[in-house]
């Protein structure tokens, strides 16, 4: 295998993703790529989990992987695969950097391999997935995660490389993560499993789920109204 092609070939799947010459777009990615937003869905997630179970045990149990998944998944490429894969990001990239497009000077750090917003989200959406065992959750987890995926590229501060080892590295730990706890939990005899169609197999009420996914709808809808304000105040 030539890694020049595939990587010439990354550098040529990254210009014709990234950026537009659309001023609302770039108000929503900005939006969209702000940790802020997100901080909505990051609460109603943790009323799901204390809302569905019983005892502080199990609370702070799922708590903890959720921080696990965030350390392994991202936490490890910034604090080691970075520096040592030192892959340029686009925007610092010697021979493309100059005609990538930037969003208010936005460059990111020197380097981009691989994609710690791919692993951070995908890990938790992996993990709360097979946790809740709801598909519609799983469908806007994943799709939460894959647009903050497309927010870098059209940033363009990962190359398509980057995200995908992201995702690859963030669905591993994730499902690492929810193994570990299941067999923690099968040594402390607990068992979890419902019948009943107000609940998911994993015994979380759907009503609860659909906050989740109403938290969720209304955080992407913010930064579509968001991105028509900054226009606005743009023009």
């Amino acid at each position: 295998m030539d890694w020049n092609v595939l990587i010439d070939y990354d550098r040529w799947l990254l210009l014709a993703v990234n950026g537009s010459s659309s001023l609302y777009l770039d108000g929503v990615v900005r939006t969209l790529t702000t940790a802020g937003t997100w901080i909505p869905l990051y609460l109603a997630m943790f009323y799901l989990v204390m809302k569905n179970n019983d005892t502080m045990r199990s609370i702070v149990g799922i708590v903890t992987c959720a921080v696990l998944c965030y350390l392994l998944a991202g936490a490890v490429d910034d604090g080691i695969v970075k520096p040592l894969v030192a892959r340029w990001r686009p925007t610092h990239d010697p021979v493309i950097g100059w005609q990538v497009d930037v969003v208010n000077g936005y460059r990111g750090g020197k380097y981009g391999f691989f994609s710690a917003h791919a692993s951070n989200t995908f890990s938790i959406a992996v993990f709360f997935s097979l946790l809740v065992r709801s598909r519609l959750l799983t469908i806007g987890l994943v799709t939460w995660s894959l647009v903050n995926c497309w927010t870098r590229l059209y940033l363009g501060v990962h190359f398509p490389g980057d995200i995908i080892c992201g995702l690859l590295w963030g669905g591993f730990v994730g499902t690492l993560v929810y193994v570990l706890r299941v067999r923690v939990e099968r040594r402390l005899g607990v068992s979890r499993r419902y019948t009943s169609a107000q609940y998911t197999s994993s015994g979380y009420l759907h009503t609860d789920v659909d906050v989740v996914l109403t938290v969720l709808t209304l955080s992407l809808i913010y930064a579509l109204l968001r991105g028509c304000l900054m226009l606005y105040l743009q023009g």
